[in-house]
């Protein structure tokens, strides 16, 4: 694979800061729509919404969150056998423009056909994401060789452009929808994806040269001495084991961490003493807690990686660390949920809440961005993109189970519920301690830039 070298930033890649681009923009675009989406299907006024029930305007939201996080197992395979990585973003960018700017058509153009021309934005966006998504990460990795130990630090970087676009699209997509109706919310999204086209088009022949231009599977293919696909290695079977059991711990931490959006969100609404001085504090603006404390950590956190050198922890053992952090960050809710003392009418500290956001992003820090990479090391060439595909499967099912918990448990009062998470996170991570030993031989040396391991991995594969 021959690297376009046009020099570095901040110690990376050119390309990757090109690829931050896209994805900041992408996701500006994915956000915006996602932030107004149920508040238009909901709205019943002149403004142009469809005046659905909240309870049909969920569901919908839930079928197409999980069709976004399913349809990249499919554009994974596309790209990896067909067209290419660059070529899928491009399609897939091209898509998601045309259903975001169906969306924002206005009903004096659609209408009778309002609902119709909904649900072919809808799948606009749906296929499209389906070949942009899986791809972006993996051409992020193939920016590294193997070994390379900047690796996860990069993902953590590309991980914070996710976040400024998220926390930039609440933002302006909402006030726009405010001021001048639902409509012109969807025309930021539409133009949020236009320039995510645009720096993709324009500059990455120039940072990213070759890279992602042949499919994976033709690359890997050129490689063997048969110039032909080969079943998998002994090497390359541990090495999917790995991401598998991984992929499990995940739909863990996100099962929990989800839980935080749905009933963090009505605690912070309904049992936080908002007030400062006279002024009270939105209960959304809890929400972007979140993003501002990945754009303040993840540098530090991506440094402290690469500061680390050999001493850096591995991948299972920074998932143990998400855990603990993530049960860290529902001790803060236990505590808040102590000072109530069982009487629900009694307002409870901020800063319970801003600890808990604090510890839950830590510990998405450790673990998201790090599995982006880990992925990206252990797939063998030619699935690369598949097995991204299969990464964000994995939130799908958590994210489905996150709902199925948030539904069930209203019974129990938060006490049990902060407290059952929070065991539940402990007892992963003391698990993925205990296990990473296995795990690590498991890569075979994909984590370690030590050149005996290498050796070693040759001989295995010889």
């Amino acid at each position: 694979m021959s690297h376009n070298n046009s020099g570095t930033l901040l110690g990376h890649p050119k390309g990757l800061f090109l690829l931050f681009g896209t994805e900041l923009w992408e996701r500006f675009s994915y956000y915006a729509m996602r932030a107004i989406l149920v508040l238009y299907l909901t709205d019943k006024t002149i403004d142009g919404g469809l005046g659905w029930t909240t309870q049909e305007a969920l569901s919908l939201y839930g079928i197409y969150t999980g069709l976004v996080y399913f349809t990249p197992l499919i554009g994974g395979w596309i790209a990896d056998n067909f067209l290419g990585q660059r070529r899928s973003i491009i399609i897939g960018g091209v898509l998601m423009a045309i259903g975001q700017f169906t969306l924002a058509l206005p009903h004096s153009v659609i209408d009778p056909h309002a609902v119709k021309a909904f649900y072919v934005g809808l799948t606009f966006l749906i296929i499209g994401n389906g070949l942009f998504k899986p791809n972006i990460s993996t051409m992020v990795g193939d920016l590294y060789e193997e070994g390379d130990n900047r690796r996860d630090g990069a993902f953590t970087i590309f991980y914070m452009g996710i976040n400024i676009g998220s926390l930039l699209a609440g933002v302006i997509a909402g006030t726009a929808s405010a001021v001048y109706g639902w409509k012109a919310g969807f025309l930021c999204a539409g133009f949020g994806m236009l320039f995510s086209l645009l720096i993709q088009l324009f500059f990455a022949q120039r940072y990213l040269g070759n890279i992602g231009t042949v499919p994976a599977a033709v690359r890997d293919a050129a490689k063997n001495a048969s110039g032909k696909k080969e079943p998998l290695t002994k090497v390359e079977r541990d090495r999917l084991k790995v991401i598998m059991v991984m992929c499990t711990f995940v739909i863990v931490f996100w099962a929990g961490f989800e839980q935080a959006g749905g009933l963090m969100n009505i605690y912070s609404q309904e049992y936080t003493n908002r007030m400062i001085g006279s002024f009270e504090v939105p209960a959304a603006w809890f929400q972007s807690l979140n993003p501002f404390f990945i754009i303040i950590c993840a540098p530090i956190l991506a440094s402290l990686w690469v500061k680390m050198g050999k001493k850096e922890p591995n991948s299972p053992v920074k998932f143990a660390l998400a855990m603990f952090s993530l049960a860290l960050g529902f001790a803060c809710m236990i505590g808040a949920a102590l000072e109530q003392g069982g009487d629900m009418t009694v307002k409870t500290s901020m800063l319970w809440l801003i600890g808990a956001y604090f510890f839950h992003t830590i510990g998405e820090l450790c673990l998201s961005p790090i599995g982006l990479s880990m992925v990206t090391k252990l797939a063998p060439l030619r699935l690369a993109s598949l097995m991204m595909g299969a990464w964000f499967g994995a939130n799908a099912i958590a994210n489905y189970i996150a709902g199925e918990i948030g539904s069930r448990i209203g019974e129990a009062g938060p006490l049990a519920i902060f407290s059952g998470i929070a065991i539940t996170a402990v007892i992963a991570g003391v698990l993925l301690l205990l296990l990473s030993n296995t795990l690590i031989n498991w890569m075979h040396g994909a984590e370690s830039s030590n050149d005996d391991e290498h050796v070693e991995v040759k001989t295995a594969e010889a």
